[in-house]
């Protein structure tokens, strides 16, 4: 799955979207260790700085901001100096609409990070759980009344501290569903139910292996705990994030994602997981805000993902910085494009599980031009995933002459596979593509409106098959051999 394909993250920028859960301040000790105490067996800490930034549900907007959106924040802080910081200083620098509310006896729950060396030596929590009697939640609620209008989403981050109570969620769940909001749950309740009627809910390996009884290890285990989750939560959808081995998407209500879908993390280093779920959240808020589908704002948040872990402390991702992964990733996509062999074939099989029809086209394909373009196009609205099979350089040479192909089989390839309509491009040796349509067994087989179905190699055995051919109509006036002809 391309994260990003045909969006802009600019395509969200502005969409107003509302933060509800437990608001914490993290503070990260940095210093470098140099000797043991004398007092014990532990290293000594030779402080060097500090640095302070909003934690949980706070971290959720913190990211929500920087990656272009608007974000509104709902919660509960104590009666002290941490809670002053919050609504002071940080809110506004991170750009956050606060509607904080304050509960005296109640701590500000801080998490204190001492690192040395880019690696955490140890945590210190200062948390007390919330007791949310009636009152409180009713203000929360009238919160979320006074501020729905305009907003694309609805984040419930669930850190078990105690503010959201299944009242209060069962209250706000009632309060989108009036307005029509869609509500993205990162949940801690082992009772899923308790989020029923939320557009999506992401829980990780660990929660949903408490959830179901399923092992997420596998990729088995990932879809058994999704459905459950879906079917006995009541929520419409799962992005269950399982760290190292990526994600696994179920969306039954969409099209996209009716098949569990299986994508791998996109982090190619990993130096802080702190937030890690965070950035993942507002992203998929905001992807669900721009009216994305499940499966294409989970993508962009496994993006996200990936920049956050490459980062020191509780990391928010910036828009640009998201846009830049995206382009490295689809630089990296073209080549993944280019497969041969078993590859070729264990990717269609793929597809097809997933319940997505594969095309096939081939030809030569020496210098592209919009006529090939357009055909491309026409090929890809027939299916659902695009086979391009090109002729190597030698069965160039044999079909067309010793002058050709003007451009090799390798540039050829990268060419072809840089252009969106087209999903593999593999190469065959032969001349004709009888044996690769045999072993890839695509659902449509398409060709030129310049040949007639009986014409079209392999068309009986695709439409034994149970596919069909189509022919798209050639674009008159593009011809590769006129081009070289002018050319020459």
């Amino acid at each position: 799955m391309q994260a990003g394909k045909g969006f802009d993250v600019g395509g969200w920028r502005g969409r107003r979207v509302l933060v509800l859960g437990d608001v914490m301040l993290d503070r990260f000790v940095y210093g470098h260790v140099e000797r043991i105490s004398p007092e014990g067996p532990i290293p000594v800490l030779r402080f060097d700085n500090e640095k302070l930034m909003l934690g949980g549900a706070a971290n959720v907007a913190r990211n929500i901001a920087s990656l272009g959106g608007v974000p509104v924040l709902v919660g509960v802080l104590g009666e002290d100096a941490e809670a002053d910081l919050i609504t002071g200083t940080l809110l506004g620098e991170d750009g956050i609409e606060g509607r904080l509310l304050r509960h005296g006896g109640h701590p500000t729950t801080v998490k204190t990070r001492f690192v040395a060396a880019g690696q955490q030596m140890l945590r210190l929590d200062v948390e007390k759980m919330l007791v949310l009697d009636a009152g409180l939640r009713d203000r929360l609620a009238g919160q979320v009344e006074e501020a729905i209008e305009g907003l694309g989403a609805i984040v419930l981050s669930d850190y078990a501290k105690g503010v959201l109570s299944p009242e209060l969620v069962s209250a706000v769940m009632a309060i989108a569903a009036r307005h029509g909001v869609p509500v993205v749950v990162d949940p801690k309740r082992v009772d899923a139910s308790v989020y029923r009627g939320a557009r999506v809910m992401t829980p990780n390996a660990l929660e949903a292996l408490q959830a179901t009884g399923f092992d997420t290890s596998t990729d088995e285990g990932a879809e058994a705990a999704a459905r459950m989750l879906c079917e006995k939560g009541g929520v419409q959808s799962v992005v269950l994030t399982r760290g190292a081995q990526g994600m696994t998407i179920y969306a039954p209500g969409e099209e996209e994602g009716s098949v569990p879908v299986h994508i791998p993390t996109a982090a190619s280093e990993v130096f802080d997981v702190s937030g890690a779920g965070d950035t993942v959240i507002a992203t998929l808020s905001l992807g669900i805000a721009a009216g994305l589908p499940i499966a294409r704002a989970a993508a962009l948040a496994n993006a996200a993902a990936g920049v956050a872990v490459a980062k020191l402390g509780t990391a928010a991702v910036h828009a640009s910085e998201l846009q830049r992964a995206l382009f490295d990733r689809s630089v990296s996509d073209q080549e993944n494009k280019v497969l041969g062999g078993d590859d070729a074939i264990a990717q269609v099989r793929r597809w097809q599980a997933e319940g997505r029809s594969v095309g096939f086209t081939n030809g030569c394909f020496d210098l592209v031009h919009p006529g090939h373009i357009a055909i491309l196009q026409k090929a890809r609205a027939a299916c659902d995933r695009l086979v391009v099979a090109l002729n190597t350089d030698a069965s160039v040479k044999r079909l067309k002459g010793p002058s050709r192909p003007v451009q090799t089989e390798t540039a050829r390839a990268i060419v072809m596979a840089s252009i969106g309509a087209v999903d593999l491009v593999t190469l065959f040796d032969e001349d004709t593509p009888i044996d690769l349509i045999e072993a890839l067994r695509p659902d449509v087989l398409i060709k030129g409106a310049d040949y007639r179905i009986d014409q079209v190699v392999g068309a009986d055995i695709v439409r034994q098959q149970g596919g069909r051919v189509v022919l798209i109509p050639i674009e008159e006036g593009h011809s590769t051999t006129s081009i070289i002809a002018r050319a020459g």
